[in-house]
C-alpha cells in the first residue's frame, strides 16, 4: 500500500469523513467547510457532487438508506434528499456542536462535541455523546479539547477517540450491550514535532490508521500505540481515512485546501 493516486479533486476546503458503503459499492465524503457532499463509485470510476449548502462534519448510514449527520448545530436524521430533521441540539445542558461520528454494530451513534478556541483559554471542554436506538442522546465522557476521529477495534471491545488539540488518541473499554465506556487511557501521544492526529480508522488486524493534519501523512499504529508505518501524502492537511473497495483493501484519504489557524 505505497502507491498514492488522486481519485477526485474538487479543491475541497476541508474534505472529511470518508465512509465506504459496501451495499452501494460507493465512497461518500464531505467538504464540511465548503458545504458539499460527494459520492465516488470506483467500479465506474465516477464521482459526483450530491448535495450543496448542508454542513456535514460527520455522518453514517442508517437502515432506511439515509444518513445520520453531525454538525455544529446538532445531530440530524437526513434521508439524503429533503431537509434534515433535528434529533438533538443539546444534551444534559451542553450544546451539540459536533464533529466526527461513528455507529456501533447495534446502531448507536457516538460523536464528540467541541468548543476549542485557541484565542480563548477558558473555552468549555467537549463531550463524548452517544445516541441510542430510540434517539435519546446522553453524555458518556467529557473533558475533550477538540473531538475528532473515532474507531472501534475489530471485536468492538475498544473504542478509540481522537483529541486533536491534546495530540492524543484515547482508548476506552467499550460495552457493546450497553453502549457505555470506561477506563479511558492515552494510547498515542503524538509528538509536537509531528502533525496533529485527525480522522481515524481501524483495519482487520486491529491496527489504527490516523491522518495527520499538518503532517502530510497517515500513520499506522499497532494496538499498543506503537508506530508501525507512515504513508506520505501530497497534502499538508491530511484529514481522514477509510478503507473501501470490494475487498476493503483500498485506503481512501481526504485532505483540506483551506489553511486553518
Amino acid at each position: 500500500m505505497n502507491e498514492v493516486t488522486v481519485v477526485a479533486d474538487y479543491g475541497d476546503l476541508c474534505g472529511e469523513g470518508p465512509l465506504w458503503d459496501a451495499d452501494a459499492n460507493a465512497l461518500y465524503w464531505t467538504d464540511c467547510v465548503g458545504l458539499k457532499f460527494y459520492r465516488f463509485q470506483p467500479a465506474a470510476n465516477r464521482h459526483e457532487l450530491l448535495k450543496q449548502g448542508l454542513e456535514i462534519n460527520g455522518f453514517t448510514r442508517d437502515v432506511s438508506g439515509g444518513f445520520v449527520i453531525t454538525n455544529n448545530s446538532g445531530i440530524w436524521s437526513w434521508d439524503g434528499k429533503d431537509e434534515p430533521r433535528l434529533m438533538a441540539e443539546e444534551v444534559e445542558g451542553s450544546k451539540c456542536q459536533m464533529n466526527d461520528c461513528i455507529a456501533d454494530p447495534r446502531g448507536r451513534l457516538l460523536s464528540g462535541s467541541w468548543f476549542y478556541d485557541p484565542a480563548r483559554p477558558d473555552y468549555p471542554l467537549g463531550k463524548l455523546i452517544c445516541v441510542d436506538l430510540g434517539g435519546k442522546a446522553r453524555v458518556v465522557d467529557e473533558g475533550i479539547h477538540l473531538a475528532n476521529g473515532l474507531a472501534f477495534s475489530p471485536q468492538c471491545h475498544t473504542l478509540y477517540f481522537t483529541d486533536t488539540a491534546a495530540r492524543r488518541i484515547y482508548a476506552y473499554n467499550y460495552n457493546l450491550e450497553s453502549g457505555t465506556v470506561r477506563n479511558r487511557r492515552i494510547l498515542v501521544q503524538v509528538p509536537t514535532t509531528e502533525g496533529l492526529p485527525d480522522g481515524l480508522t481501524v483495519d482487520s488486524e486491529g491496527f489504527l490508521w490516523s491522518a495527520q493534519w499538518y503532517g502530510s501523512c497517515v500513520v499506522r499504529y499497532d494496538p499498543d500505540g506503537r508506530v508501525e508505518r507512515r504513508i506520505v501524502t501530497p497534502a499538508k492537511q491530511t484529514s481522514s481515512v477509510a478503507f473501501g473497495g470490494p475487498e476493503l483493501m483500498d485506503l481512501y484519504i481526504t485532505s483540506a485546501g483551506k489553511s486553518e489557524p
